[in-house]
């Protein structure tokens, strides 16, 4: 039986969100990836302070089934929203202002495109590969006629008001054979909440 209702709850949740998403509205999350996730959240600051690590486009063919395109580990994939959703508590959605709403079909279709390209385990920008929010600045630079949408920044992986780097990047980049990619442009999903072309709400469960 409580089986049965927490099903009943979690749906009813779901498609309260459902209600609550169109296409083209970026959700971001904070999802929990150890030293790596912490790392990236001590350099970092979303929208009202919160922490954001990952960020994916909701879209839909038919307003009914909603789907979000994203980069994780195993590559870009097209995820069901319900799983999507299951993964943390919180979740904001960023909503393309009215003059950029018509930016988002071609978007989506950028997004569609890199189905099944790796996962950008470098973070260096433009090697044909996608970390989360890469893949998002991408698509709607070329929904923007090739000209950036989002903004790119120097990336940092030391530590705060230190010169050190954090030992999980130390450790990742060795295993990765390259040196660590500081100052290089990038973007990440906690500075592209901030953005002020995109109007950013919670999704209540």
């Amino acid at each position: 039986m409580k089986t049965i209702i927490f099903f009943l709850l979690f749906s009813i949740s779901v498609f309260a969100q459902k209600t609550e998403l169109k296409s083209g509205d970026l959700l971001f999350i904070n999802i929990n990836c150890g030293g790596m996730c912490d790392a990236i959240n001590a350099v970092t600051e979303g929208f009202n302070g919160n922490d954001f690590n990952h960020v994916g486009m909701v879209y839909s063919d038919n307003n009914k089934d909603f789907f979000v395109y994203e980069a994780i580990s195993k590559g870009v994939v097209k995820t069901p929203i319900n799983d999507f959703l299951k993964r943390t508590d919180v979740v904001y959605k960023g909503t393309l202002t009215e003059p950029f709403q018509h930016l988002i079909p071609l978007a989506a279709t950028f997004c569609q495109m890199q189905l099944g390209v790796p996962y950008d385990n470098d973070f260096l920008y433009d090697n044909g590969k996608y970390y989360c929010s890469e893949l998002i600045y991408d698509a709607f630079k070329f929904a923007n006629n090739n000209k950036p949408f989002f903004k790119l920044f120097p990336m940092t992986y030391k530590e705060p008001n230190s010169e050190n780097f954090f030992p999980v990047w130390v450790e990742h980049f060795a295993k990765q054979g390259i040196e660590i990619p500081e100052g290089e442009p990038g973007c990440n999903p906690g500075g592209m909440s901030l953005d002020k072309k995109i109007k950013m709400a919670e999704l209540k469960f």
